[in-house]
Protein backbone atom coordinates (compact mmCIF):
# COMPACT_ATOMS: atom_id res chain seq x y z
CA UNK A 1 0.00 0.00 0.00
CA UNK A 2 2.95 2.63 1.30
CA UNK A 3 4.11 1.87 -2.36
CA UNK A 4 0.94 2.91 -4.14
CA UNK A 5 0.76 5.87 -2.30
CA UNK A 6 4.32 6.91 -2.97
CA UNK A 7 3.54 6.12 -6.83
CA UNK A 8 0.16 8.42 -6.62
CA UNK A 9 2.18 11.31 -4.70
CA UNK A 10 4.96 10.66 -7.90
CA UNK A 11 2.27 11.01 -10.50
CA UNK A 12 0.41 13.96 -8.81
CA UNK A 13 3.65 16.16 -8.66
CA UNK A 14 5.05 14.93 -12.28
CA UNK A 15 1.52 16.17 -13.42
CA UNK A 16 1.85 19.64 -11.72
CA UNK A 17 5.63 20.18 -12.85
CA UNK A 18 4.46 19.66 -16.52
CA UNK A 19 1.22 22.14 -16.53
CA UNK A 20 3.54 24.46 -15.12
CA UNK A 21 5.62 24.10 -18.50
CA UNK A 22 3.09 24.03 -20.29
CA UNK A 23 2.54 27.46 -23.25
CA UNK A 24 0.29 29.91 -23.01
CA UNK A 25 -2.83 29.20 -24.65
CA UNK A 26 -2.98 31.36 -28.09
CA UNK A 27 -5.22 34.05 -28.35
CA UNK A 28 -8.82 33.79 -30.71
CA UNK A 29 -8.05 34.18 -34.59
CA UNK A 30 -10.66 36.76 -33.96
CA UNK A 31 -8.07 38.91 -31.67
CA UNK A 32 -5.21 38.38 -34.18
CA UNK A 33 -5.41 42.62 -35.25
CA UNK A 34 -5.38 43.85 -31.81
CA UNK A 35 -2.92 43.80 -29.65
CA UNK A 36 -4.67 44.84 -26.13
CA UNK A 37 -6.91 41.85 -26.96
CA UNK A 38 -3.83 39.47 -27.66
CA UNK A 39 -2.52 40.77 -24.07
CA UNK A 40 -5.22 40.56 -22.06
CA UNK A 41 -6.23 36.71 -23.52
CA UNK A 42 -3.39 36.00 -21.13
CA UNK A 43 -0.63 38.49 -19.51
CA UNK A 44 2.46 36.08 -20.48
CA UNK A 45 2.33 37.24 -23.95
CA UNK A 46 2.47 40.69 -22.56
CA UNK A 47 5.07 39.23 -19.70
CA UNK A 48 7.25 37.48 -22.32
CA UNK A 49 7.45 40.04 -24.78
CA UNK A 50 8.53 43.14 -22.02
CA UNK A 51 11.17 40.90 -21.02
CA UNK A 52 12.52 40.21 -24.04
CA UNK A 53 12.90 43.78 -24.85
CA UNK A 54 13.94 44.35 -21.44
CA UNK A 55 17.05 41.66 -22.27
CA UNK A 56 17.70 42.03 -26.33
CA UNK A 57 15.79 45.44 -27.34
CA UNK A 58 13.28 44.65 -29.57
CA UNK A 59 10.20 46.54 -28.48
CA UNK A 60 7.33 44.28 -28.03
CA UNK A 61 5.20 45.25 -31.05
CA UNK A 62 8.29 44.01 -33.46
CA UNK A 63 8.39 40.53 -31.79
CA UNK A 64 4.35 40.33 -31.62
CA UNK A 65 4.29 41.37 -35.55
CA UNK A 66 6.89 38.62 -36.17
CA UNK A 67 4.71 36.04 -34.59
CA UNK A 68 1.98 36.93 -36.23
CA UNK A 69 3.15 36.78 -39.76
CA UNK A 70 5.53 33.46 -38.82
CA UNK A 71 2.50 31.33 -37.57
CA UNK A 72 -0.19 33.50 -36.91
CA UNK A 73 -0.09 32.57 -33.18
CA UNK A 74 -0.19 28.73 -33.48
CA UNK A 75 1.87 26.87 -31.67
CA UNK A 76 2.72 24.20 -33.55
CA UNK A 77 3.12 25.87 -37.16
CA UNK A 78 4.86 24.04 -39.64
CA UNK A 79 5.44 24.39 -43.31
CA UNK A 80 2.91 22.68 -45.48
CA UNK A 81 3.77 18.96 -46.32
CA UNK A 82 3.81 17.84 -49.77
CA UNK A 83 2.08 14.06 -51.03
CA UNK A 84 3.26 12.45 -53.94
CA UNK A 85 0.64 10.95 -55.51
CA UNK A 86 -1.66 12.53 -53.71
CA UNK A 87 -1.19 9.99 -50.47
CA UNK A 88 2.38 9.15 -49.67
CA UNK A 89 3.68 11.79 -47.29
CA UNK A 90 7.02 13.94 -48.19
CA UNK A 91 9.69 15.20 -46.07
CA UNK A 92 9.06 19.32 -45.06
CA UNK A 93 10.76 21.65 -46.92
CA UNK A 94 11.86 23.22 -43.97
CA UNK A 95 12.36 22.24 -40.12
CA UNK A 96 10.99 25.83 -39.53
CA UNK A 97 8.83 24.83 -36.22
CA UNK A 98 6.69 26.79 -33.70
CA UNK A 99 5.60 30.47 -33.06
CA UNK A 100 8.53 31.74 -34.63
CA UNK A 101 9.32 29.58 -37.56
CA UNK A 102 12.72 29.20 -36.27
CA UNK A 103 14.93 26.33 -37.75
CA UNK A 104 16.23 23.53 -36.14
CA UNK A 105 20.02 25.00 -36.52
CA UNK A 106 19.17 28.27 -35.76
CA UNK A 107 17.09 27.55 -32.52
CA UNK A 108 20.17 24.94 -31.48
CA UNK A 109 22.30 28.46 -31.60
CA UNK A 110 20.20 30.15 -29.83
CA UNK A 111 19.81 27.61 -27.01
CA UNK A 112 23.87 27.31 -27.01
CA UNK A 113 24.16 31.33 -27.30
CA UNK A 114 21.80 31.80 -24.17
CA UNK A 115 22.08 28.70 -22.11
CA UNK A 116 18.45 27.61 -22.54
CA UNK A 117 18.73 24.11 -22.93
CA UNK A 118 15.28 23.52 -22.30
CA UNK A 119 13.72 26.44 -24.27
CA UNK A 120 10.57 25.22 -26.79
CA UNK A 121 9.30 26.83 -30.16
CA UNK A 122 5.49 26.03 -28.67
CA UNK A 123 5.72 28.44 -25.96
CA UNK A 124 5.23 32.12 -26.53
CA UNK A 125 8.11 33.01 -23.97
CA UNK A 126 10.81 31.24 -25.29
CA UNK A 127 9.53 32.46 -28.80
CA UNK A 128 9.78 35.93 -27.84
CA UNK A 129 12.77 35.57 -26.34
CA UNK A 130 14.31 33.90 -29.52
CA UNK A 131 12.93 36.52 -31.89
CA UNK A 132 14.55 39.21 -29.27
CA UNK A 133 17.78 37.17 -29.55
CA UNK A 134 18.29 36.64 -33.18
CA UNK A 135 17.18 40.86 -33.74
CA UNK A 136 19.80 41.34 -31.23
CA UNK A 137 22.20 39.26 -33.72
CA UNK A 138 21.18 41.70 -36.75
CA UNK A 139 21.73 44.66 -34.55
CA UNK A 140 25.01 43.72 -34.09
CA UNK A 141 26.49 42.02 -36.73
CA UNK A 142 24.67 44.04 -39.36
CA UNK A 143 24.00 47.62 -37.74
CA UNK A 144 19.81 46.97 -38.22
CA UNK A 145 18.04 49.50 -35.25
CA UNK A 146 15.99 46.79 -32.94
CA UNK A 147 12.55 49.23 -34.32
CA UNK A 148 13.23 48.62 -37.88
CA UNK A 149 10.87 46.20 -38.17
CA UNK A 150 11.07 45.91 -42.16
CA UNK A 151 15.01 45.57 -42.39
CA UNK A 152 15.19 43.35 -38.81
CA UNK A 153 12.18 40.90 -40.88
CA UNK A 154 14.04 40.92 -43.91
CA UNK A 155 17.54 39.27 -42.01
CA UNK A 156 14.96 37.22 -39.87
CA UNK A 157 13.63 35.78 -43.25
CA UNK A 158 17.15 35.37 -45.07
CA UNK A 159 19.32 34.54 -42.44
CA UNK A 160 22.62 37.14 -41.55
CA UNK A 161 24.60 35.69 -44.42
CA UNK A 162 21.28 36.25 -47.13
CA UNK A 163 20.51 39.93 -46.08
CA UNK A 164 24.10 41.00 -46.36
CA UNK A 165 24.10 39.60 -49.73
CA UNK A 166 20.89 41.33 -50.45
CA UNK A 167 19.17 38.04 -52.10
CA UNK A 168 15.97 39.69 -50.82
CA UNK A 169 15.90 41.90 -53.60
CA UNK A 170 15.56 38.95 -55.95
CA UNK A 171 12.20 38.36 -54.47
CA UNK A 172 9.37 40.82 -54.55
CA UNK A 173 7.09 38.41 -52.58
CA UNK A 174 9.17 39.18 -49.53
CA UNK A 175 9.40 42.86 -49.62
CA UNK A 176 5.65 43.24 -49.76
CA UNK A 177 5.64 40.57 -46.70
CA UNK A 178 8.01 43.08 -44.79
CA UNK A 179 6.40 45.84 -45.68
CA UNK A 180 3.04 43.88 -44.62
CA UNK A 181 5.02 42.58 -41.27
CA UNK A 182 6.20 46.45 -40.76
CA UNK A 183 2.74 47.81 -41.24
CA UNK A 184 1.11 45.60 -38.43
CA UNK A 185 3.94 46.51 -36.44
CA UNK A 186 3.22 50.11 -36.28
CA UNK A 187 0.02 48.98 -35.78
CA UNK A 188 0.15 47.56 -32.90
CA UNK A 189 2.52 50.32 -31.65
CA UNK A 190 -0.52 52.06 -31.50
CA UNK A 191 -2.41 50.06 -29.90
CA UNK A 192 -0.02 48.94 -27.01
CA UNK A 193 0.23 52.75 -25.70
CA UNK A 194 -3.67 52.07 -24.47
CA UNK A 195 -2.90 48.18 -23.07
CA UNK A 196 -1.68 49.55 -19.86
Amino acid sequence: MNFYKKLLVSTAILSLILLAGCSSSPPPTKSLDNLCSIYYHDDDWQDGAKRAYKRWGTPDYVAMAFIHQESRFKPDAQPKREYALGFIPMPRRSSAYGYPQAKDGTWHDYMKATGNWGASRSDIEDSLDFIGWYNYQSYKRLGISRKDTFKLYLAYHEGHTGYKKRNYLKKDWLIKVAKKVSNRARMYRKQAKKCG
